[in-house]
């Protein structure tokens, strides 16, 4: 099996941008594109050759660069359908169980639909790499806009269900944050408070905290953790349902 190589790069105030390469065939997939200037100084500091654009959902931080990204380069677009403008230029609509061929490679399409009606992951097995873009994050989850709560956590327990250590790639720096909500509503997990100190040292030395294992998240995450009989104690919802607990952790982020 051959390993790929990655490239994330920061754009705006804290999305991630990320080129997947193969240098067996030379192709390469860009994970959104927010912004085109960014793509294209990654594009040129790698080398690479763009070959596809998997778009994760319709949101200008994550589209605002795809079409001319794609004339510039002729790169094949791959993403969600709908009613919104951006929809209009993908050439690939992919949905829930799709999969297509990415250099020899199958890329799982996973439709996780929550923070919008149209996200998508992108779960590469034989790389063990999942591109989770708004919808899991290191230490959270997305906000959710378009979707339910119900919706949200079933999205996350697909993601939950991947082997623990699929690498997780989310498109924002959000980890700061989120770790200082996570001990809100988790205090006694040990283990999540050792990764609160080492979020913090990355942070100060102003290094990503992202790409994330899922195992990391399976035991710090919060929003992952709905069953966990310490969290729904703390929260005083022990005989509620995973669902109940979930949206209650999100209402309380919303209001952090």
């Amino acid at each position: 099996m051959s390993s790929f190589q990655y490239h994330q790069f920061l754009y705006g105030a804290d999305n991630y941008g990320v080129l997947m390469h193969d240098p067996k065939t030379g192709q390469t997939a860009a994970i959104d594109a927010g912004d085109l200037d960014s793509y294209l100084q990654a594009i040129t500091e790698t080398g690479w050759s763009l070959s596809h654009i998997l778009v994760t959902h319709h949101h200008p931080d994550h589209t605002d660069g795809l079409i001319k990204l794609a004339q510039q380069t002729g790169a094949a677009i791959f993403g969600p359908s709908g009613d919104r403008p951006i929809h209009q230029c993908i050439q690939t609509y992919l949905s829930d169980g799709d999969h297509f061929d990415f250099a020899g490679h199958t890329v799982e399409v996973i439709a996780t639909p929550g923070h919008t009606l149209d996200m998508l992951n992108f779960y590469l097995p034989q790389q063990a790499v999942c591109f989770t873009g708004d919808t899991l994050f290191a230490l959270g989850c997305g906000r959710i806009f378009e979707g339910t709560p119900e919706m949200m956590w079933a999205s996350l327990e697909k993601l939950m269900k991947l082997p623990p250590e699929t690498v997780i790639y989310s498109s924002h720096e959000y980890t700061a944050t989120n770790a200082c909500f996570a001990v809100t509503v988790d205090p006694d997990n040990t283990a999540l408070a050792k990764r609160v100190q080492v979020v913090e040292a990355l942070r100060a030395d102003n290094q990503p905290t992202v790409p994330s294992l899922l195992s990391e998240e399976l035991a710090t995450n919060p929003f992952l953790r709905a069953g966990d009989a310490t969290i729904r104690q703390h929260l005083g919802m022990s005989d509620a349902d995973d669902k109940a607990v979930f949206g209650e952790i999100r209402a309380r982020k919303d209001n952090f």
